[in-house]
């Protein structure tokens, strides 16, 4: 009985179980189109490296990427994007650390390193303005990222069906944790990488003196620089940069398949037997792959990579966030005043992107640091006949006269309060209209709303206790 009550909560799923079919649907689709988006930006970029390094041309690397994903995707399932993911991530950090170490060995130092990036400012204190306009300030990551990254880890399907494949809870919030420390390294690796590329080229920035075409190629072409004279080094970095790509284009396929299968095919199927249900979802998966493939094509019109995942982000997942907050936290939510705040929070996203692209915000606000190409070679600099000095101040405007800034714009917000924004619209909107519908009166299972064993520092018992209790309440 406790495998099988497993199975129906990893199944059933919560949209359903606390509104209806309908609003399952929606937030079905949502992450299909997230998905796809997501998956195909990942896609490009290793492609890049891989074309950068090898000379193959892009869309080669981009088609050749794209068909390994979904081979492996195809054939392994859920099973092998598990025991990939984790060899793809060590494969991942070393590459982050041969660009390290070998810019530590060439800087003389990883504190000379970290002397350049403070000579740059690279490492200059928070920004504590609580000004929205502004990205980078510490409010903007705060606020905006726990919105944001609550959405990928908390209703996500790629991460929720790898919870639903642990043992017990228990289990899983421990796996959790343990995937937070993971991430704390990556991230760290990151930065230090960053940090190194900015110490090799802090006088020579490679994309104003024209060596690279677009800021994005900077990471290839720091692989091809340093790395080139170790045998084998090269060929890590773009390990590397599949590794990553492999673990989340992989992930993404297979939870797209099984989404697609549960919510969207089987319900027009009559009882199909698994080599049928096998076979379309392979056939889910090569189509799935395509998809991405040509996202990825389309990426090269994109602009600002980053920028563009975390838009999308916001506007896809923020009202999703906030429907599944509502049915967590909100007892009287119903299925109409569901509807009614999912519709105003993805209105008012995509309202305030289309403004923001329409009427982009003052530069002044968000100002790149300065970089220098001082030492670069006259071949390199034949198209420039200037240069911004590391140590020229940058200019902000709006610091010395906020007058002309007073007024909210909400076409000026960053990028990192979209998500916000859009959750809490659906929760305000969303709670009114239910309870102007009748939703106070209706009788909602206690097991579908926030629970004290859902809490982090909630009180462990033992799982067959557990699973005994929801049993029992079930029956």
């Amino acid at each position: 009985m406790v495998q099988v009550l497993r199975a129906l909560r990893a199944c059933s799923p919560y949209l359903e179980l606390r509104f209806n079919k309908f609003i399952r649907l929606i937030g079905t689709v949502v992450f299909i189109l997230q998905m796809v988006f997501y998956s195909g930006i990942v896609i490009f970029v290793p492609a890049l490296a891989f074309s950068d390094v090898t000379g193959f041309g892009l869309q080669t690397a981009v088609f050749a990427t794209g068909v390994v994903c979904t081979f492996y995707c195809t054939v392994g399932g859920l099973r092998a994007v598990i025991w990939t993911d984790f060899f793809q991530t060590l494969i991942m950090i070393a590459g982050f650390l041969s660009i390290i170490v070998k810019a530590s060995i060439i800087q003389g130092g990883l504190s000379n390193i970290i002397k350049h990036s403070k000579d740059g400012g690279r490492l200059s204190n928070w920004v504590f303005s609580p000004h929205p306009y502004i990205d980078n300030s510490f409010w903007t990551i705060v606020i905006g990222g726990i919105f944001t990254w609550t959405g990928v880890y908390g209703i996500n399907h790629c991460q929720v069906q790898r919870y639903t494949c642990c043992k017990s809870k228990f289990h899983a919030k421990l796996a959790l944790y343990l995937n937070l420390m993971g991430l704390y390294v990556v991230i760290i690796c990151g930065v230090l990488c960053g940090l190194s590329l900015y110490s090799l080229y802090h006088d020579c920035d490679p994309y104003e003196a024209h060596v690279i075409k677009e800021e994005h190629q900077i990471v290839p072409f720091v692989a091809m620089d340093i790395l080139s004279v170790e045998p084998g080094l090269a060929g890590l970095f773009v390990s590397a940069a599949y590794g990553g790509t492999l673990s989340t284009v992989s992930s993404s396929i297979n939870a797209l398949a099984v989404v697609t299968m549960e919510d969207i095919i089987k319900p027009f199927l009559h009882d199909p037997s698994p080599a049928t249900l096998s076979i379309i979802s392979k056939a889910i998966c090569i189509f799935y792959g395509v998809a991405c493939v040509m996202m990825a094509i389309m990426a090269v019109v994109f602009g600002s990579l980053t920028k563009m995942i975390v838009r999308v982000t916001g506007i896809l997942g923020g009202p999703l966030l906030g429907l599944f907050t509502l049915g967590i936290l909100n007892p009287f939510a119903n299925v109409s005043g569901s509807i009614i705040g999912i519709t105003i929070g993805y209105t008012i996203s995509f309202w305030i992107s289309i403004g923001s692209q329409l009427y982009p915000r003052p530069f002044d606000f968000n100002p790149p640091l300065p970089v220098s190409i001082e030492n670069c070679t006259e071949a390199r600099t034949i198209y420039h006949n200037w240069t911004r000095v590391l140590e020229q101040p940058v200019l902000i405007p709006w610091k010395g006269n906020l007058k002309s800034y007073q007024m909210l714009n909400l076409y000026w917000i960053s990028d990192m309060y979209i998500c916000m924004i859009g959750s809490t619209i659906t929760i305000l909107t969303g709670s009114i209209a239910s309870i102007a519908t009748g939703g106070i009166h209706q009788d909602i299972k206690k097991r579908l709303l926030l629970m004290k064993e859902d809490t982090i520092l909630c009180y462990f018992k033992k799982e067959d206790e557990v699973e005994g209790s929801e049993i029992t309440q079930l029956a």
